[in-house]
């Protein structure tokens, strides 16, 4: 395949799922005439790369991690392969690169020296968990991390139930995976007992997936354990319900 002088947005498998299951074929083809890559972790992107494909030349490839630690300064300099004609990759650790991800910084330097960048396609915790939840698919806001103190993450819960209740806007978030259950006993202590939960965990794993929707108020009567397993977590209001799409809108 011939690719473009463009930065590949690569997504990564949510789950240990085998790649032909959640990717489309292209993208290995893609992957393949890739020797440049900026990557969130490089030991997980090496991996991934493998998993791909067994023969992929790892040790012909130039890498630079991109990440919380990473110095910024020189991220103009990991560009040069792209404006000098090569095509590059962007991984993030699971999911698409970018959407929460310490990548979108690369992107936004791509785009701001006027170089191409192409989206793959691939797996989107975020969209499968809205899939999957029985929600408002057509209003909705992500956000990201809640805060780690109490109160401000009371605070932050309470803003984002409103928002789902008055406006009918799906919320959803994410929380560091050891401290899941802890959100959950949060979430069913805080919200309204009809304001509905919805917890999505280990999307696409075969043997573990587990996404249930159920009311704040049954979720202090359920057995769960989620902490250590990668999760998304989304609320809305029983008083707005989904509106169906309408004939001829905007492909999704």
């Amino acid at each position: 395949m011939e690719l473009h002088q463009a930065l590949y947005l690569i997504p990564v498998g949510l789950s240990d799922a085998p790649y032909r299951d959640v990717m489309p074929a292209g993208n290995v083809d893609i992957i393949r005439g890739i020797r440049h890559f900026i990557v969130e972790n490089l030991r997980e992107a090496r991996r991934f790369l493998r998993r791909c494909d067994a023969s992929f030349p790892i040790d012909d490839c130039e890498f630079h991690e991109l990440n919380t630690r990473t110095d910024r300064t020189g991220l103009e300099e990991w560009l040069r392969p792209l404006a000098e004609g090569k095509p590059m990759g962007l991984l993030s650790d699971a999911g698409c690169p970018a959407v929460a991800d310490p990548g979108a910084d690369i992107v936004a330097l791509a785009q701001k020296m006027s170089l191409r960048v192409i989206p793959l396609v691939g797996p989107s915790s975020i969209l499968l968990a809205l899939m999957a939840s029985g929600f408002n698919g057509q209003g909705f806001a992500f956000n990201g991390y809640l805060p780690i103190e109490r109160q401000a993450k009371e605070a932050t819960i309470d803003r984002l139930e409103h928002a789902a209740r008055s406006k009918g806007i799906t919320q959803i978030f994410i929380e560091t995976p050891y401290r899941n259950n802890s959100l959950v006993e949060l979430l069913a202590a805080r919200l309204m007992p009809d304001t509905l939960l919805c917890v999505a965990a280990d999307i696409t794993d075969p043997q573990r997936e587990n996404i249930r929707t159920m009311p704040a108020k049954a979720w202090k009567n359920t057995t769960y354990d989620y902490d250590k397993h990668p999760a998304i977590f989304l609320i809305h209001s029983t008083a707005h319900a989904p509106a169906a799409a309408r004939k001829g809108q905007h492909k999704k």
